[in-house]
Formats: C-alpha cells, structure tokens, sequence
C-alpha cells in the first residue's frame, strides 16, 4: 500500500511537549486545588481540547468566557515553561518533512491546541518554513474535540487526500481514537513521553522519525 497523504498531531507529536503541558497544568491545579497525577492527565486530559477538559475538570459545563480565561491562564503558564527551554521540533522531523516535500506529499497539521498556541508556534519554532499556516486544522471553538473524527476528517479534506490513502502520527489516546474513528489508513504512534499504550500494540510505535519506512510512499 502507498500512502499519498499525512497529518500530524502537533502536541507530543511534532514538538515533545508533554512535560511542558503536566508541569503547567499542575501549577494550575494547584491554584484551583485539583490533584491528577501525569498518568491520569494521559489517559483522560492528552488530545482533546481545552472547552472540553476544563468542563470536566470542573465538573460543570462553564460559558464561554470562563473557558475563554481560564484555558488563556493555562497557557500562559505554558507558553512561560517553554521560553526556558530550548524549543525544536521532534527528532528526525525536519528530515521526514524535507523527504515529504520532495516526493510532493501533501502533509498538514491537526491539533487541538487553540489560535493562542498555534501562533506561538509558528513564530518561535519556524513551522511556516514546513507548514502552510493556512491549511492548519486547530481547535477553533466549532471543531468537536478527539476522539470524534472531525478534526482529522477535515484535514484529509485540507490536504485533498481520502483516509484510507492517509497515515496520521499521533501520541494521545484521544487522538488515536480520532484517527481511528477517521478511518485513516495508518496510524502511527509517536511515543515521545514513555506512555502506556496498552490495547494499541497493533500499531507502529516510533521515539524518532528516522523510524518511518519512506517505501510506505513509494
């Protein structure tokens, strides 16, 4: 089978990111004195979006603005962690995308990070020298958060690609469900935080994108 399409889940997939998100997310919590552990935070917070985490969190389904304040508060913090650090996208990334371009694949991105952090990435990871900002599927309020297919179904629409013809590389379970659910030909899991992902052993599980076999495009 040659695949003619791929999208990326960004968070923990192309920018490894996870710790950032846990440690921002507990200086969070600790103001609004919620206990999860990085595990919990895995299993029932990684992939989906901020309306849908913060309801649950707080047990109750907030408005619009309270959302809009509390997940801007959330990201600041986060934003604010990953300034200390040195920013770079995932390993072998740039040399995936180099072969991507090449080989004229279309790619885009599918994430459920908000217009505040996609900014963010485009200015200081330089995503616009791979990524055509404007074909970017990101959490603007209407998209339904993972593991509904939406998000990964109007991206293959983006990149004008069917799903059984697209590969879709994602590291949370509820964008692995997304995928899924997306029909998307192949999934492959991005395991850039040593997560547990018993029940998707069927899928290839990477730590570097030197691992993805370029004859799956040939």
């Amino acid at each position: 089978m040659s695949y003619k399409g791929v999208i990326f889940d960004f968070n923990g997939t192309l920018f490894w990111d996870t710790d950032l998100h846990n440690r921002a997310w507990d200086k969070f919590f600790d103001k609004y004195q919620i206990k999860m552990t990085d595990a919990e935070k895995f299993q029932k917070m990684h992939g989906k979006n901020n309306r849908d985490i913060l309801n649950s969190l707080f047990n109750e389904h907030l408005s619009d603005k309270e959302i809009e304040d509390l997940a801007l508060e959330k990201e600041l913090m986060y934003q604010e962690l990953c300034l200390k650090t040195d920013m770079k996208l995932a390993p072998g990334v740039e040399e995936f995308l180099s072969f991507l371009k090449e080989k004229d694949i279309p790619y885009t991105i599918a994430t459920a990070s908000g217009i505040e952090n996609v900014d963010f990435y485009f200015k200081h990871l330089a995503l616009s020298d791979w990524f055509d900002r404007k074909k970017v599927v990101y959490n603007n309020g209407k998209i339904k958060s993972k593991p509904d297919p939406e998000i990964y179904q109007t991206a293959m629409s983006v990149i004008k690609r069917k799903a059984e013809d697209t590969i879709v590389f994602e590291d949370a379970i509820a964008g692995l469900e997304a995928a899924r659910n997306a029909k998307s030909g192949k999934i492959i899991v991005v395991d850039s935080y040593n997560d547990d992902y018993s029940g998707w052993e069927q899928y290839q599980r990477i730590h570097h994108y030197k691992e993805v076999d370029r004859q799956l495009f040939l």
